[in-house]
């Protein structure tokens, strides 16, 4: 299994499971047939994640071909990340609080047993060695492996997603935050997901059997509240002549760069990050940025911390891609604070309408995804 650097092959992808495997996805999206056997699911999440190619142009395609009532599950899967994003932004304190929470926790034994699977459940230790080597791992066995590292070998939630963030090419703030804390019971409260070994076994083909886990475990109970708060993203009138882009939204293509001086494509290095990644990590996402840079002429790739402070130092203003919260946003916070920098950011007129169906659970966001394909005339 290999992921592509590139958009134009990001978009062959697409155009490959439409055509051929779209079809039967409803179906055998749960299957787990190993990272050699894929085209029961797209795996376009790492192009996705960064917005090679974006959820939004992703269903105008997918509804080109085919009509919605056959690919509907398919589409409301691709809008999950659009609404962790849009939920995230209402309640930026859960990110600020996960962060947090990483520098109080102990690394336990038990801890290091199962970040290197060695633990007593040979499919968890199966996954640990497939994400290391993939930097990938199937959605269902995600949420497997999630429960079975939270309730069975009562591990903290917080220091999963750490775990997932820094193997995974498709890691996203929200995604994977928020997951962590669905899967614990979290968010939504009381509402756990507990893994079985019948379902692993069904949907893993057999291929484990009898696996020993905690199959009646109480969710977890965080007392913490997230009150919605609205979201505030300074916007100025006057565009400026220099854009810097993130490596979390390198979709540029409906920008008129032709305007800008100097593009400034930023990747931030592990040190500038809470989440530390794995160099396999980075230097897929240096890599999908430098086929990027190839199309523009005009453009630099940051990835040193030192050059990015550098560039913040002598330039105050900016057109940003506005990169959500996360990495990126609590570093531009940061650095906001420190250099009293003027920002513009830029936002997609999708993005912002969808993250209005967030505020409540996804069934709610969901009955909404009609009205924003109508709206932007996606469908």
């Amino acid at each position: 299994m290999k992921f592509h650097t590139s958009r134009d092959k990001a978009l062959e992808s697409l155009d490959a499971f439409i055509n051929n495997d779209i079809v039967n996805y409803s179906l055998k999206r749960n299957y787990d047939f190993g990272p050699i056997e894929r085209k029961n699911v797209s795996c376009l999440s790492p192009y996705i994640s960064h917005r090679l190619i974006n959820e939004y142009e992703i269903s105008k395609k997918v509804l080109s071909k085919h009509p919605y009532q056959k690919v509907e599950k398919y589409i409301q899967e691709i809008y999950w990340r659009v609404y962790w994003k849009g939920w995230l932004e209402l309640r930026p304190k859960v990110w600020d609080d996960f962060t947090e929470d990483l520098n109080t926790i102990e690394e336990s034994e038990n801890y290091y047993l199962a970040i290197n699977g060695q633990t007593k459940i040979e499919c968890f230790n199966d996954w640990v060695k497939e994400i290391k080597e993939y930097n990938y791992l199937h959605n269902h066995a995600r949420m497997w492996f999630a429960s079975i590292w939270i309730f069975t070998l009562g591990l903290p939630w917080q220091k999963g997603a750490e775990f997932f963030m820094k193997y995974l090419l498709d890691g996203d703030a929200a995604s994977n935050t928020l997951s962590w804390r669905w899967v614990g019971g979290l968010q939504t409260k009381g509402k756990h997901y507990l893994a079985q070994s019948w379902n692993i076994s069904k949907f893993l083909n057999k291929k484990y059997q009898n696996i020993e886990l905690r199959e009646n475990v109480h969710p977890l109970i965080d007392n913490r509240e997230y009150k919605i708060s609205p979201i505030e993203i300074q916007k100025n009138n006057n565009k400026n002549e220099y854009l810097i882009v993130f490596e979390n939204d390198l979709s540029i293509e409906n920008l008129k760069i032709k305007n800008y001086k100097k593009i400034y494509f930023v990747l931030l290095d592990n040190k500038s990050r809470f989440l530390k990644l794995d160099s396999k990590v980075l230097n897929y996402k240096k890599n999908i940025i430098k086929d990027q840079i190839n199309k523009i002429n005009n453009s630099f790739v940051l990835i040193n911390e030192n050059e990015i402070e550098a560039l913040l130092e002598n330039l105050k203003n900016f057109d940003i891609v506005y990169p959500s919260i996360g990495e990126n946003m609590s570093f531009l916070k940061k650095m906001i604070k420190e250099k009293k920098l003027n920002l513009n950011f830029i936002t997609r007129g999708e993005d912002i309408f969808c993250w209005n169906f967030s505020n409540k659970g996804y069934f709610n966001f969901k009955s909404n995804i009609p009205k924003i394909l109508a709206k932007f005339q996606l469908n």
